[in-house]
């Protein structure tokens, strides 16, 4: 079989799927071009077509996060910097983190996070995250709003895998990653200056 660009943007959708289903079950150290082809049932010809090397391939997943995450610190950019501003970026965070593929990249990104520091993509996505906290907490530059606003996105992050209730819904998963960060969140901005 021949992956062609006749096929459109569904092939690398399918290289992406599949790669990143054996990262996730092996590593990415631990999984080569050769395997990603193999699961296909293509060359690896076919495979560097798309994608030159594995690094090209997380790329295109921090790229699509990136992309997100921009949009998002742009929006809270033009917002004031309100309890009411800080709920609705984390809800529109969540509403990214649960969506389509997300669950199956976040749990990539968590098992994969010594691979990711060396990577650019993962440089990338760690000053994203930043940024995105720093839109958390604007208005208060505090180190503990600062922490709370980091937090406040781990706890959306965590919510899949770190709760393990074998028959929580994705709905329940998000509904409880949001009041555990709106704990965090409350509290930007109360405190009295020191």
């Amino acid at each position: 079989m021949c992956v062609s660009e006749s096929t459109g943007g569904g092939t690398r959708e399918r290289i992406k799927a599949v790669a990143l289903e054996l990262f996730t079950e092996q590593g990415y150290e631990k999984t080569s071009l050769r395997e990603i082809a193999e699961r296909l049932n293509v060359t690896k010809a076919a495979l560097y077509y798309h994608f030159k090397s594995k690094d090209d391939i997380v790329a295109s997943f921090v790229e699509d996060r990136l992309e997100g995450m921009d949009a998002l610190i742009a929006w809270a950019a033009t917002q004031p910097a309100t309890l009411a501003t800080r709920r609705e970026l984390i809800s529109r965070y969540a509403d990214t983190m649960f969506d389509g593929s997300q669950p199956s990249v976040m749990r990539f990104f968590e098992q994969n996070q010594t691979a990711l520091k060396s990577l650019s993509s993962g440089q990338k996505m760690r000053g994203r995250m930043l940024e995105l906290a720093e839109a958390l907490c604007r208005g208060d530059d505090s180190p503990a709003a600062q922490l709370r606003a980091a937090l406040s996105l781990f706890a959306v992050h965590t919510s899949w895998f770190a709760v393990r209730a074998p028959h929580i819904s994705d709905d329940e998963r998000r509904k409880l990653a949001l009041e555990v960060a709106d704990e965090l969140l409350a509290a930007i901005g109360t405190q009295p200056d020191a």
